[in-house]
């Protein structure tokens, strides 16, 4: 825990002291000083957000990892869920190959038909037309 807490504070001195520099150019040093106190608590509360963040990540639910596994077995199951990865492809060739033949056999009744998409054919004058672009081209 203390850990922790060393690392919120550390952060949020580093921000204090970023912060203080680059204000103290341009401000008061009262000035500078508020913002910089300001800039140490949202880093602090950023560090800890992000450490929370990390955790919820990682699979760490506010256990330590010192302490170890618990002994419940639903709790086991969790953690050891996901951490194997099954790279293996079932069989499907007697599924294939019925799917290719069915396809064969087929082509007399369906068949491939390509695709005939409507032509796109203005019914429009040119010289309408033409108009309506010079007019848009003239704003």
């Amino acid at each position: 825990m203390m850990e922790k807490l060393r690392f919120y504070i550390l952060s949020g001195i580093a921000g204090f002291i970023f912060t203080f520099i680059f204000s103290i150019r341009n401000n008061l040093w009262t000035t500078s000083m508020a913002r910089a106190f300001l800039a140490f608590v949202i880093w602090f509360v950023l560090a800890f957000l992000l450490k929370g963040l990390l955790d919820i990540i990682a699979g760490r639910n506010g256990n330590s990892p010192k302490a170890g596994k618990s002994a419940d077995t639903g709790t086991a199951q969790e953690d050891e869920r996901g951490a194997v990865l099954d790279l293996a492809t079932p069989d499907e060739d007697e599924e294939l190959m019925d799917m290719i033949h069915s396809e064969n056999g087929s082509k007399g009744k369906g068949g491939f038909v390509p695709l005939n998409p409507p032509k796109l054919v203005s019914t429009k004058d040119p010289e309408e037309l033409a108009k309506a672009v010079r007019h848009l081209a003239e704003k």
